[in-house]
């Protein structure tokens, strides 16, 4: 499915809908080109979430938790330069511990996850701020979500 929004804020809107379906142990995977609002989209799941404190790129540190109704881990794979890194920073861990784990520059880490993700590709569109944001859903958990997930990003972007 494909979402188009015209702000950073309509971006976060977006995310903060997802964010009512989330459960423990989710992966969702960004993947876009620097600048296509991945971090803006976190800030907006983390709202949804109930995460009270700001949210900002991992580039650097790889990985920022959060407290919320769901615990959120944000992990950023940008610098990492062997995949190993990943798995010796305790990913494995963060998948399977019970909490929402959102992955910037997924695609570089896609064919080692688990089958259940949720994969978002954010793209600039045809004007300065707009984003066109493709969910592509994997494993059966996401499949069923499907019509639910849509429906909450329908409702929660309209007004």
């Amino acid at each position: 499915m494909t979402f188009h929004t015209d702000s950073p804020a309509d971006t976060q809107s977006l995310a903060a809908a997802l964010a009512g379906v989330l459960e423990p142990g989710d992966l969702v995977l960004l993947m876009g080109e620097l600048g296509a609002g991945k971090t803006a989209f976190v800030q907006g799941l983390a709202r949804g979430l109930g995460v009270d404190e700001p949210v900002t790129s991992p580039t650097f540190t790889i990985v920022h938790e959060y407290e919320g109704r769901v615990r959120l881990a944000h992990v950023d794979v940008y610098r990492l330069e062997r995949v190993q890194d990943l798995y010796d920073l305790g990913f494995d861990e963060l998948v399977d511990d019970g909490r929402v784990t959102v992955v910037e520059w997924g695609d570089r880490i896609e064919h080692l996850v688990p089958t259940e993700h949720l994969v978002v590709r954010i793209e600039p569109g045809a004007a300065d701020n707009e984003r066109v944001l493709e969910l592509t859903y994997h494993g059966a958990r996401w499949h069923e979500r499907r019509e639910l997930v849509e429906k909450l990003i329908d409702d929660g972007t309209r007004g």
